[in-house]
């Protein structure tokens, strides 16, 4: 069984989410070359660096610059093995075509989402658990805060967004309410509209939290980032090389679910057509099970592993 430690540093608080498995689903092999496009505090990527020993390389990637301070703290033991960039994981070719690793990549990891160590800084306008102000920026020195796009967008717009991005269905009811009190600019201020305008549902699940989703999905473009994303990582993979995700939420998780069935097919022609006109390819593999959750004692200490879902996919030769 493939094992390693979360990380040699004591300066790592929290075990990464599926550790083990991402590990088992990734098989570093030594000397490969890999990317995590969501670096955080270096959980991950300190145990694909211990298991790619002595000469494994990974490009880590993440738009928080607190997160890459402190993972260049974390992984300090690998710094002749790693290059640490402030980006987004969707500029993966660009910093890997620079290290003339494209078509050469063992592995990629993408763990999608919010970290919790922004969720527990109040101070980045996540959580509703403190009064903030609405940030919810991944990178907090460039584009617009979630209070910014609360107070300019339309009806129609805000609509769009709660309803696509959270799934609310008292979406118009909150909308009109936002309206009606803007200038919306804290955390407290925007959950305090929520469960005036939608109310306690007998779950226990509190009215902001399809909301604050929506928000941040919107602020950070998540979805689109995801989709943008996913052909880029298989043209940087080398043949058997393996593309890792881990979602937290059902739109991210249906985008990579639809994308790896697509591409583990042949023909995608619609079933009326009597004779393949597409001609694609399949160019992955699904590795199995398609997809891995968290196990009951990682919930048990880490309970926001229990909406983590895991999906592999390994590339095929051409």
């Amino acid at each position: 069984m493939i094992t390693a430690k979360a990380s040699r540093s004591p300066r790592l608080s929290h075990q990464p989410v599926l550790f083990q498995e991402v590990l088992l689903a990734l098989a570093p092999i030594a000397n490969g070359l890999y990317i995590d496009g969501t670096l955080g505090a270096g959980g991950h990527a300190a145990g694909i660096l211990e298991l790619s020993s002595p000469g494994g390389l990974l490009l880590g990637l993440d738009m928080d610059l607190v997160a890459l301070d402190l993972a260049r703290l974390n992984l300090h033991d690998f710094t002749s093995r790693i290059e640490i960039t402030q980006s987004s994981y969707t500029g993966m070719v660009e910093h890997a075509a620079r290290l003339g690793w494209v078509g050469r990549v063992n592995g990629i990891l993408l763990d999608l989402g919010l970290s919790s160590m922004q969720l527990d800084d109040p101070a980045r306008g996540f959580s509703f658990r403190g009064d903030a102000p609405l940030d919810m920026r991944f990178n907090q020195h460039a584009g617009s805060t979630a209070a910014e796009i609360l107070n300019n967008s339309d009806e129609d717009e805000l609509l769009r967004i709660f309803w696509e991005y959270g799934e609310e269905p008292h979406a118009r009811r909150l909308v009109k309410s936002i309206l009606a009190h803007r200038p919306v600019k804290t955390t407290l201020q925007l959950a305090d509209l929520c469960e005036q305008s939608i109310g306690r549902s007998k779950s226990g699940i509190h009215p902001a939290t399809r909301v604050f989703q929506a928000l941040r999905i919107a602020v950070n473009g998540e979805l689109e980032n995801v989709a943008s994303v996913l052909p880029q990582a298989l043209d940087l993979l080398t043949p058997g090389g393996r593309l890792a995700i881990i979602t937290f939420h059902s739109l991210e998780d249906r985008i990579v679910k639809h994308f790896f069935q697509r591409e583990s097919k042949g023909c995608i022609c619609p079933p009326s057509i009597p004779v393949c006109s597409c001609g694609h390819k399949a160019s992955i593999t699904i590795r199995k099970p398609s997809s891995i959750t968290a196990s009951d004692e990682e919930v048990n200490s880490n309970p926001r592993s229990r909406s983590a879902r895991l999906r592999v996919a390994e590339k095929l030769l051409a």
